[in-house]
């Protein structure tokens, strides 16, 4: 077995992929980082599999704690049928972390993720110590039914243009936007053997019903998350409009929230080191 002690660190781009059966379906995920501390696991965005998680955050995060990093049901090597709402991805997920053998954990939801850590936040409150918001908003934010509309423009110009389509759907059109877009696209590329398998056009399809749900659904009572809640964002997020956040912040009590300026969706990706302090702060408090 793969040696996961602190003395012995692997990286995220060496991490090996494994299995596991919750909910009757074969889940894929990694772990990484130290025996010791509390798990944080991580949910990542729209169309994401696990090579879309940004290497340089988690290997930060794991250099003091266990990180599980987890596919939803359907995408990538994960079995089943992609899910058209949020609430039942979000039931998949509180059984993986169940059939992990993990207790209570600290969650860092990304997007599309950051609405399935709410969910669990709210309908699991005993399984979460600290909750982490990124790039995301609430059941019925400003602008959530319409991600599909504002995405489909700019995922066509990326086809045309031979660009990631996240060049433009999470970074701003500036110089800093589009030197950030570049590094970070690398680093999703840095990982060569025992890659995740490909999104599927009928999963992306699928989870943006899920989105587009959740953008209409009636919003939530954010005022009955009791844990601590770190909300982060760019100031110029076009997919989930940057007013999301400070709404969320306002609602959930005590949250603290972090905005980096001339930056997009992908905030937390351009800003990574400071993201990095930040997010280890909180975590630690």
């Amino acid at each position: 077995m793969t040696n996961l002690t602190k003395t012995a660190p692997v990286a995220w781009v060496d991490t090996p992929t494994r299995s596991i059966t919750a909910a009757g379906v074969q889940f894929a995920y990694r772990r990484l980082g130290s025996r010791d501390g509390m798990p944080i696991v991580l949910l990542n965005h729209w169309g994401a599999n696990l090579d879309n998680f940004d290497p340089r955050i988690v290997d930060g995060l794991a250099a003091g704690r266990p990180v599980y990093a987890l596919n939803y049901r359907g995408v990538g090597a994960s079995g089943g049928e992609a899910p058209l709402t949020v609430k039942a991805m979000a039931e998949d997920i509180v059984a993986i972390i169940r059939a992990l053998g993990l207790k209570q954990v600290d969650l860092l939801g990304f997007s599309l993720g950051g609405f399935v850590a709410q969910e669990i936040a709210l309908s699991e409150p005993k399984l979460i110590r600290r909750v982490v918001l990124a790039g995301t908003g609430p059941a019925g934010g400003v602008g959530i039914e319409k991600v599909g509309a504002v995405s489909w423009p700019l995922i066509v110009k990326g086809i045309l243009t031979f660009k990631d389509p996240k060049t433009y759907l999470f970074f701003t059109s500036t110089p800093n936007g589009r030197r950030a877009a570049r590094t970070f696209l690398a680093r999703l590329k840095e990982r060569k053997d025992d890659r995740d398998k490909a999104v599927t056009p009928r999963v992306f399809l699928r989870q943006l019903k899920a989105i587009t749900a959740w953008g209409k659904q009636p919003p939530q009572n954010l005022g009955a998350i009791d844990k601590p809640v770190l909300v982060a964002n760019g100031d110029h997020d076009i997919m989930v409009p940057s007013e999301n956040s400070g709404d969320m912040a306002r609602r959930i009590p005590g949250a603290d929230l972090v905005l980096y300026s001339d930056a997009g969706h992908g905030g937390i990706f351009q800003y990574h080191d400071q993201f990095l302090v930040r997010v280890t702060a909180f975590l630690a408090g």
